[in-house]
């Protein structure tokens, strides 16, 4: 336990650090827990998801490098790989193709980039999932587009 603290004060550190290096991530470590951890990803551009703040949670082993972080979204999200209720991520890097190489910060990146690149192939979400393989993608696009408008964009007056 004393060497994932040792860990996530590290990254912590480079967080604080490097805050205005990654305009896309906002990572923040929860004040009485370290474990725990939260961040505001930016929707990539060019996706539905684009205009859109998407809060991830962290949940943090305490055998921390040496297995994933529990990362889930806690705003709603249309996306194949992504649980509709429970935000559940389905990504190799979170389960088997875990590395103490990956960091919370990287994390995120493969998120973002999973948002711009769905597998339709390992669906959390059905539906999404179904949309994409029968080639419906302005369907898919523009229920992605719909939740992103409603959950992950700021509110206007």
């Amino acid at each position: 336990m004393q060497a994932s603290r040792a860990r996530l004060f590290k990254e912590y550190k480079e967080v604080q650090r490097e805050k205005s290096a990654d305009p896309d991530i906002q990572l923040v470590c929860d004040d009485s827990n370290i474990f725990k951890w939260t961040a505001l990803i930016k929707g990539p551009s060019e996706t539905p998801y684009e205009g859109g703040m998407f809060q991830l949670s962290f949940s943090i082993p305490e055998q921390y490098p040496l297995l994933p972080p529990q990362v889930r979204f806690l705003t709603k999200i249309f996306h194949p790989n992504v649980h509709f209720k429970t935000g559940e991520i389905c990504l190799d890097i979170l389960k088997n193709a875990w590395s103490p190489a990956w960091t919370l910060q990287s994390v995120c990146r493969a998120i973002i980039a999973l948002m711009a690149h769905p597998e339709p192939d390992s669906p959390l979400n059905c539906d999404s999932g179904n949309l994409l393989r029968s080639g419906d993608i302005r369907g898919y696009q523009s229920m992605a587009r719909m939740y992103t408008k409603l959950a992950a964009m700021p509110k206007k007056g």
